[in-house]
């Protein structure tokens, strides 16, 4: 998800309005890579990040990308599950995997030349999600060791990272972790304010801290789990209060009731959608400028809500993996075989 992507302080019909008669452009990138990694800048910028290493920019809205992908990303074809971007030239990214799979790599020119910044060195560590409150304060999150998740902190822009204390993060339940389906299991709101998306425990839960992971609360959600396939695989908050969750069981034909549920207190309570969306959703975001409307996508299709997450209907069935939307009122996604696309009037 892109830094700048935070949504909406203003009139709550705008975006209903602007997204009548809109759907997926999709913008030929020229690969066959998964791109679950996605930071949209502006309408006319967007970095992506997928499989076997591969990092794409655009800066014409899509009408031309440049591969740049971090050549040791590329030849140890790395999982690039995320990436976080400050602008045009200023950019994120993680790996996922166990051990030294995970890592972060870091752009200050556009992707001509990346620096490795992290190098996870405990066998036990899973990194799965990045996130940035700022242009120097960020996150990344571990499945849990020994018993509980583990935060990577960062308040130089990502040049160096530290692990957190765990004192004050809530025990894992057996079995629970995070899933790096689409960038949105650690997301931020605001200077401080930040959330924690788990499944494959006995309940799918939401962490919430306020002073930039130090501490934490947990709550669950009405999302089902109790499988290490389901759960609450991506979050969008609109501001520090309001907040989404979507997720599901991302097996292929597997049934996926309930999968939505929406927060008004900072994630703390968790109340179920009446009219979820139909299937297994990854990702979700917020369009700017309104109260009500988002977006939720996932490999059957895209759908849109105008009350908060109460009901969603479908927009589009085209397979994307990750949706995140700027401060100009722009739209992508990114998904499976090189798809990208941006919301456009049909």
């Amino acid at each position: 998800m892109g830094l700048l992507a935070a949504p909406a302080q203003a009139s709550p019909a705008g975006g209903t309005a602007e997204l009548r008669g809109a759907g997926w452009a999709l913008k030929d990138t020229g690969k066959e890579a998964r791109f679950r990694g996605l930071a949209a800048v502006s309408r006319s910028t967007a970095w992506v990040a997928g499989s076997k290493g591969t990092v794409l920019r655009t800066v014409d809205g899509g009408r031309s990308w440049r591969d740049v992908s971090p050549p040791g990303a590329v030849a140890e074809a790395l999982e690039l599950r995320d990436i976080e971007a400050f602008d045009a030239r200023r950019a994120v990214a993680l790996s996922i995997g166990e051990g030294e799979a995970s890592r972060v790599l870091r752009t200050e020119d556009g992707g001509a030349t990346w620096t490795e910044t992290f190098r996870n060195p405990d066998p036990r560590a899973f990194y799965d999600c990045l996130t940035f409150f700022d242009a120097r304060h960020g996150l990344a999150m571990s499945d849990p060791v020994d018993g509980k998740f583990r935060i990577l902190s960062t308040a130089d822009g990502g040049r160096t990272w530290r692990v957190l204390p765990s004192t004050g993060i809530p025990e894992a339940l057996p079995g629970e972790a995070g899933f790096a389906a689409g960038g949105q299991c650690l997301v931020s709101a605001g200077p401080r304010d930040v959330w924690l998306a788990t499944g494959g425990g006995s309940a799918a839960r939401v962490l919430h801290s306020a002073d930039r992971g130090l501490t934490w609360r947990v709550a669950d959600s009405t999302v089902p789990a109790g499988d290490p396939a389901r759960g609450v695989f991506a979050l969008a908050f609109r501001d520090r209060t309001t907040g989404l969750a979507v997720g599901g069981d991302y097996r292929t034909g597997r049934p996926s009731p309930q999968a939505a549920a929406v927060s008004s207190d900072a994630g703390h309570t968790w109340r179920q959608s009446a009219a979820p969306p139909p299937a297994y959703r990854s990702g979700a975001a917020w369009y700017p400028y309104t109260r009500g409307t988002a977006l939720a996508v996932g490999p059957t299709g895209t759908d849109v809500t105008t009350d908060g997450g109460r009901s969603w209907r479908a927009l589009d069935a085209g397979s994307f993996d990750t949706v995140d939307c700027t401060p100009d009122a722009a739209c992508w996604a990114a998904g499976e075989k090189g798809r990208v696309a941006r919301l456009e009037r049909r």
